[in-house]
């Protein structure tokens, strides 16, 4: 056994979040970089394999184990989160959300790093709980959001858990290899990981979550805990499955849809989300090795222009007050540092060439139109990315380019703190490397991972031109769209029908088990003032009432001859 574990990643974070709980705020953040730096270094240099073993009830469990998909995982976490901790710094963040993020950033790493099922459920329920504290931190409509948010993630974490039972009642074993096996224990697993990661019909908690707590926090809660999912869905179903291909299909769909009509920015970019995990879940369920390299280089790639939208978000809404599009326009003289990080940043999520997300988003395409050889799935994705391109160009729009309404001053507005800069422009210049082929393989391959970028040919004539062919017709189209999309105020999703029908069946509960305890209670007055009234009288000679207790011991003599004779 290594005991590397003992500096690893998740552990030292863990340690300076539960100090920065009890620190002066100015000492909180500062401790906070030091976990993240370190975690960084830790997950850079550690060498691969199990670092931690035990035994639980008698069997083997890998709580720490490096492999070529955690050191990815874990290497982008840990930079991002060093970014996201310097954004933090210069904002409104006290200790207790820095101590709160960072058990949250501990959790993300134990989750990825473990290789045994009973040690990542432990982990899961960790991030689920310290996410949940991050967003209550905010107050006023985060407390409503962070409740439901903690609904839907213990019912995926209970059916999560309910597949480890299943499959340890299966097979004995913990142990992460070769993943679930199929029916109960693989639909669990699947469904469970699925809220996480946002499947179509358990994704509400995201859009609903994201836009309300502290913008510090959504930055942090952009990175992980679909990030997690993903890469537990890969451990869990490391040969693919087709039931995953489809509901990728769906999630990229779905999302860029509703995003379309968001006018709250980080409710957009959190429909965005959803669509851009739903490429990695397609590209897992493919399960080719072009198909799986594409989705942890989209993972890679995707945490980080989607930190840098969310704090570019975040420096608006700091800035302006102003959260929705429709009040806001202009800013680009105000705010040119973050117009620029913004049009990098929108380049890359659509998959223009030239940019991070090009690259890996065609691999996932590629991987669907010749591996999977499914034309319906890809031009799902195809049509997915016609609708990511429409959806920034309206973000660019509206907050960036348009005149700005009578009842906004754009000159007024300052734009980025220095260190927002630095760290923007640095996540900018990010999605610019990261869409070299040769450089993308070599940062996202540093684990050994199964990456090999460089033969995809990600810059042949035909991937260029379905790339500026996408563009175009995206621009077209939301020139056609713009002023139908205005007129739309407000666009229910799923949660408007299940949130009301909770609610009730939840009361109906209720009334039913205060009834039937109310009746309970009544039957129970009735039969002692029955009793009383029957063996309550004095026995001759008598000053006090013993019947009832005659009575009792005699029932009691009676039940423990009964258990004699049997």
């Amino acid at each position: 056994m290594s005991m590397a574990w003992i500096v690893s990643a998740p552990v030292i974070v863990l340690a300076l979040a539960a100090f920065v709980a009890w620190v002066k705020p100015r000492i909180a953040l500062p401790a906070g970089l030091v976990a993240t730096v370190w975690a960084t270094a830790w997950v850079l240099l550690v060498p691969r394999g199990v670092l931690l073993e035990a035994t639980f009830i008698g069997l083997p469990v890998e709580p720490l184990a490096v492999d070529g998909v955690t050191k990815t995982a874990g290497l982008i976490f840990g930079a991002i989160g060093v970014g996201a901790v310097l954004y933090a710094m210069r904002t409104s963040a006290d200790h207790r959300l820095a101590s709160f993020v960072l058990f949250y950033v501990s959790a993300s790493f134990g989750a990825v790093l473990a290789a045994d099922w009973l040690s990542l459920i432990v982990w899961w329920e960790l991030m689920a709980i310290f996410s949940t504290l991050a967003v209550w931190h905010h107050g006023g409509r985060a407390v409503r959001a962070g409740f439901r948010y903690a609904v839907l993630h213990g019912i995926g974490g209970t059916l999560l858990m309910l597949a480890i039972v299943t499959q340890y009642a299966a097979t004995g074993s913990f142990l992460m290899e070769g993943g679930f096996i199929s029916g109960v224990p693989a639909v669990l697993a699947m469904v469970g990981i699925g809220v996480n990661v946002g499947f179509v019909g358990l994704h509400a908690w995201l859009p609903d979550t994201y836009p309300s707590p502290h913008i510090a926090a959504s930055v942090f809660l952009s990175v992980y805990t679909t990030k997690v999912g993903v890469v537990t869905m890969l451990r869990a179903f490391p040969e693919g499955h087709a039931w995953l291909v489809f509901m990728g299909a769906a999630m990229s769909l779905f999302g860029v849809t509703m995003a379309l009509f968001q006018d709250d920015m980080r409710r957009l970019l959190s429909y965005h989300i959803q669509s851009q995990v739903g490429y990695m879940i397609a590209g897992i369920g493919i399960a080719s090795a072009l198909a799986q390299s594409g989705a942890i280089a989209h993972l890679f790639n995707n945490i980080v222009y989607k930190t840098l939208l969310f704090m570019i978000a975040g420096v608006v809404i700091y800035r302006t007050g102003h959260e929705k599009l429709s009040n806001i326009g202009g800013l680009s003289r105000a705010m040119p540092v973050t117009a620029g990080a913004f049009l990098i940043a929108a380049l890359s999520i659509a998959g223009f060439p030239g940019f991070n997300g090009f690259v890996s988003k065609g691999m996932v395409t590629d991987a669907a139109a010749y591996d999977l050889g499914s034309s319906l799935v890809f031009w799902m994705l195809v049509i997915a990315g016609v609708g990511t391109f429409m959806s920034f160009i309206k973000f660019g729009y509206y907050a960036f380019y348009r005149d700005a309404p009578d009842t906004f001053d754009a000159s007024n507005v300052n734009d980025a703190r220095g260190v927002h800069k630095v760290v923007m422009v640095a996540l900018s210049i990010a999605c610019i490397v990261l869409a070299i082929p040769a450089a993308l393989s070599s940062v996202v391959g540093l684990g050994g991972g199964p990456v090999s970028v460089p033969a995809l040919d990600a810059y042949s004539v035909s991937h260029l031109q379905k790339g500026v062919v996408t563009a175009g017709v995206s621009l077209v189209a939301f020139v056609l769209v713009k002023k139908p999309l205005k007129r739309v105020k407000k666009v229910r999703d799923v949660d408007a029908l299940y949130n009301p029908g909770l609610y009730y069946a939840t009361r109906g509960i209720l009334w039913g088990i205060r009834g039937i305890r109310r009746g309970v209670d009544a039957f129970y007055h009735a039969l002692v003032a029955w009793i009383r009234s029957t063996l309550e009288d004095p026995l001759p000679g008598e000053d006090a009432p013993i019947g009832l207790s005659v009575f009792l011991v005699t029932l009691v003599l009676v039940v423990a001859l009964i258990m004699t004779l049997v």
